[in-house]
């Protein structure tokens, strides 16, 4: 065979040997994810539970990345300490050995047996977990496939003198070797793939043992620079528990590496099958770093405090900055404390209904996820308000501050369905919009600027309404509501004009244009509702809008 002829071939079934590895982690994460990390989260009190921890989610999740993601955002959100955090690491490093230890028995026979009961669990399952363990049968019946195929290709009589000599000069220097299978493993993000590959290419004879061995450093090499890379560019503490995982691999590669012929010796006494000394190579270098680093652990934290310092952290838009705990033996400065927390809410919601009317006029994405985060904010002040307010002493509240405290429950619960109603209908509305690539009418998008500049004036009038108690301001709120209602059957009447005229705009995004002035009515009925407790207080308001029945 043809050395550009071998080597696309071999691309190919390494790409279904990813494929295969990548379904299992999936398939695994579908399932059992946050089962996954549940169990992670609850082995965190010492270094050696942590260890245990690492190593049980990643021999069944068999992603050392996807752990070592786990045990970053528990340390850096201090759900964890340091030290455990990267106990998990190594813990996690001699999980990934379970998959090659197995595969590298002769279990080919498996291979269709996975691929048929995975097809009829996917295609048949009734329950989501049945087809997601299809799914990781399948991806297994893929791995194994696809080894075989590997060793197919790459048997001695199929290499060229041309291939020979490649690979000889490839795999002649240990460090060129460990560099070149690190740079793989870092692009495929899966040191299994690579150290089953090298196990192929051993087992045919085409690298010598040490050059496999060296492969083998470098698929670990490689594993640990994924954490490091995915965690740069953000919160500094993030890079603590990957650039310490790193750091445990570069010293295990440099103690191995003048080590590898006594390794190949030692190993070929124990098994001398050249995958399967690649394979308990892989095994034996993990564990051999977990006993070198569990004890130094606290060591290597101390380093990795003092290389990425705690950042100072920018202010968190949804914490909370007036609600003094020690007001709340004091009614009248906790109700004014809370007022104005509330008055943040109400920000949030202003800038959260001026972007909405961005996106649809704009299509921005970005500023879809902002206001998703700006939602965010409002669901945490208004819970961190709610909270407050639930500690005030009732007993020490007269009437007037009883119901001062219901006004502020009510404006802060009216404001927090503004944001759930502009997050979870408007911009779903304007996703699908931007999706389809549609465009409203010049008529229709006047309309929902209209009302959308109608709502931020009544928002503001809302706010009057509430810190002032003004009676004018009130009963102008509600007179509004009954103009909105008016302006929005306005719009609706002339969206079915412009359809029965054929306009294409119009026809093409009337269920958006429809929902989207039915959100923005919604959103006026909570803006109004701010005024009805002092309506009511003052007795300013009908019992009942219904006329009596004439008999």
């Amino acid at each position: 065979m043809p050395a550009t002829q071998v080597i696309i071939t071999l691309l190919g079934f390494i790409a279904l040997l990813l494929w295969g590895i990548h379904m299992v982690q999936s398939g695994i994460l579908r399932a059992y994810g946050s089962g996954l990390r549940r169990s992670l989260s609850r082995g965190l009190d010492n270094r050696f539970k942590a260890f245990a921890a690492g190593f049980a989610v990643t021999a069944i999740l068999q992603s050392s990345t996807a752990t070592g993601l786990m045990a970053s955002s528990f340390a850096a959100g201090r759900l964890v300490d340091l030290v455990p955090a990267l106990a998990i690491m190594l813990g996690a490093n001699v999980g990934t050995t379970v998959i090659v230890q197995i595969l590298s028995f002769d279990i080919g026979l498996l291979t269709p047996i996975l691929i048929l009961v995975g097809v009829i669990a996917f295609k048949r399952g009734g329950q989501t977990r049945t087809r997601d363990l299809g799914r990781v049968a399948i991806g297994l019946g893929l791995v194994l496939l696809s080894l075989h195929l590997l060793t197919q290709t790459v048997m001695p009589h199929d290499m060229s003198p041309q291939m020979k000599e490649v690979l000889h000069l490839l795999t002649s220097d240990p460090i060129v070797t460990m560099l070149l299978a690190a740079i793989f493993t870092w692009a495929a993000h899966a040191s299994v793939a690579t150290v089953l590959l090298v196990m192929s290419l051993a087992a045919a004879g085409w690298i010598t043992p040490v050059a496999a061995l060296a492969m083998v450093l470098g698929a670990n090499l490689g594993s640990a620079l994924n954490p490091v890379l995915q965690a740069m560019g953000g919160d500094r503490e993030k890079l603590r528990v990957p650039v310490g995982n790193l750091l445990n691999r570069l010293v295990g590669c440099a103690i191995a590496l003048p080590l590898l012929p006594y390794a190949v010796e030692w190993l070929e006494i124990v098994n001398g099958g050249p995958a399967r000394v690649a394979a308990n190579f892989h095994t034996a270098f993990n564990l051999a770093l977990a006993v070198l680093f569990i004890l130094p652990l606290p060591l290597l934290a101390m380093l990795m405090k003092k290389l990425f310092p705690t950042a100072e952290r920018p202010l968190d838009p949804g914490a909370p900055l007036h609600l003094d705990r020690e007001a709340i033996e004091n009614p009248s400065v906790a109700l004014t404390n809370a007022a104005r927390e509330a008055l943040r809410m109400a920000d949030a919601a202003e800038r959260m209904l001026r972007g909405s009317q961005t996106v649809f006029e704009t299509g921005d994405r970005k500023l879809v996820s902002e206001i998703s985060r700006m939602d965010d904010t409002l669901d945490t002040l208004h819970g961190a308000i709610k909270r407050y307010l639930t500690d005030v002493s009732r007993e020490q509240l007269d009437e007037e501050q009883s119901q001062r405290l219901s006004e502020i429950l009510a404006f802060t619960i009216n404001l927090e369905h503004i944001g759930d109603i502009v997050d979870r209908n408007l911009m779903d509305l304007a996703s699908k919009k931007i999706k389809r690539q549609l465009s409203f009418s010049e008529e229709g998008l006047a309309e929902i600027r209209q009302m959308h500049a109608r709502l931020l004036e009544h928002l503001k009038l809302s706010i009057s309404v509430f810190m002032a108690s003004d009676l004018r301001s009130a009963r102008q709120l509600v007179a509004e509501k009954e103009q909105f209602r008016d302006l929005e059957k306005l719009a609706t009447e002339r969206h079915f004009e412009r359809l029965r005229e054929g306009r294409s705009e119009s026809i093409e995004t009337t269920e958006l244009h429809l929902d989207i002035v039915r959100d923005l009515k919604r959103i006026e009925s909570h803006i109004a509702a701010t005024a009805y407790p002092l309506l009511e207080q003052l007795g300013a308001l009908r019992r009942s809008r219904l006329t009596e029945a004439k008999s």
